[in-house]
């Protein structure tokens, strides 16, 4: 059976990962272990490039504590675009001999999540405070409040844990 380590402990990243690994490799067997792990970026990353790295940070500080045979980093961030917040993630999969790397789809905040988040309050509280919620990052968060649970935060990184995974799939491509 092979090991999957998720760079975090929250259950929709972990949730997130398994089913995409088991869609992928349906004819295999994982064993699936989150562990939190720093994104050595800003709480809040602010650009593409930042949150990028933040995801590529968090699977390759957990490659280095714990024995696996893939470890997974998902980092969600923000860029200003035409004067509006946009959400994505990115997430970035590495094995011993190989890595890929995938980002969300993306969609704009509301506009008064933006100034909440402008000031300086993490997107996750952020959402919080909007629409009275607790810790809404480890349930639907942002985007299942902006599309009324039609797209989950679960199936929003689902994606691109999938798609970050094609070199793995198809190795003599890549």
């Amino acid at each position: 059976m092979k090991k999957v380590i998720i760079a975090s402990k929250n259950p929709v990243k972990i949730n997130a990962t398994k089913l995409a690994f088991e869609k992928i490799f349906y004819n295999e067997k994982f064993e699936f272990v989150g562990e939190s792990a720093p994104s050595g970026v800003a709480d809040q990353p602010m650009t593409d490039l930042e949150t990028l790295q933040g995801a590529k940070n968090r699977a390759k500080h957990i490659m280095d504590k714990i024995e696996g045979d893939y470890w997974v980093g998902i980092e969600g961030g923000l860029e200003e675009e035409n004067g509006k917040l946009e959400a994505f993630a990115w997430v970035f999969i590495c094995s011993k001999s190989m890595e890929g790397w995938s980002r969300s789809a993306t969609f704009t905040l509301p506009k008064e999540i933006s100034e909440l988040v402008r000031n300086g309050t993490e997107l996750g509280i952020a959402d919080d405070k909007f629409s009275n919620r607790v810790n809404s990052k480890q349930g639907n968060g942002t985007v299942g409040l902006v599309t009324n649970d039609v797209i989950t935060r679960t199936l929003y990184y689902e994606q691109p844990v999938i798609l970050a995974l094609a070199p793995f799939l198809h190795s003599s491509w890549y």
